[in-house]
């Protein structure tokens, strides 16, 4: 988490956003693939996409741990409001034109799960595709290779999918 102390966070809590960060692993393809779609989108905020960890980010952001800022997308608004993990997603999404509506819809109760889930179905295929593997797998016994597609496998007795 940031170093900043708790009077600061509150004073940032409170601060109108008029700019954003967004730090992205520029190692990834899936991270450098929504960097590129951000870029295209009309922003009602302004986004300043910038990889995690780069000379940059640190030079920014001194007080950030910027090894997590590569595990977990973050965001950063100019008053030093940090965002990490689906709270990151919905004040991106937040900040375009076109998706302004669904930040809001995510950003309830209702829409929180959804939110955490695309995070968590992005994460999932960050660490697969960082150990050299492109498979998605599912706990009941199907998984997906991009050269392939679906193949299913019955879970062992154990309860866990075969893997290759």
């Amino acid at each position: 988490m940031s170093a900043v102390t708790c009077a600061q966070d509150r004073a940032a809590a409170g601060a109108p956003v008029r700019r954003l960060t967004v730090l992205y692993d520029a190692g990834c393809a899936l991270c450098t693939h929504l960097r590129h779609w951000l870029a295209r989108q009309s922003q009602l905020v302004p986004l300043q996409l910038v990889p995690a960890g780069s000379a940059g980010a640190r030079a920014r952001f001194p007080g950030l741990d910027h090894a997590v800022t590569l595990d977990e997308v973050t965001v950063v608004g100019d008053a030093g409001q940090v965002y990490r993990g689906s709270r990151a997603w919905i004040v991106v999404l937040w900040a375009l034109r076109a998706y302004r509506p669904l930040a809001h819809r995510l950003a309830t109760p209702a829409g929180a799960p959804l939110a955490r889930g695309a995070v968590l179905a992005a994460a999932k295929w960050r660490e697969e595709t960082r150990r050299g593997e492109r498979v998605y797998r599912r706990d009941d016994g199907w998984s997906y290779r991009p050269g392939t597609g679906w193949s299913y496998e019955p879970p062992s007795c154990s309860g866990a999918a075969a893997t290759r």
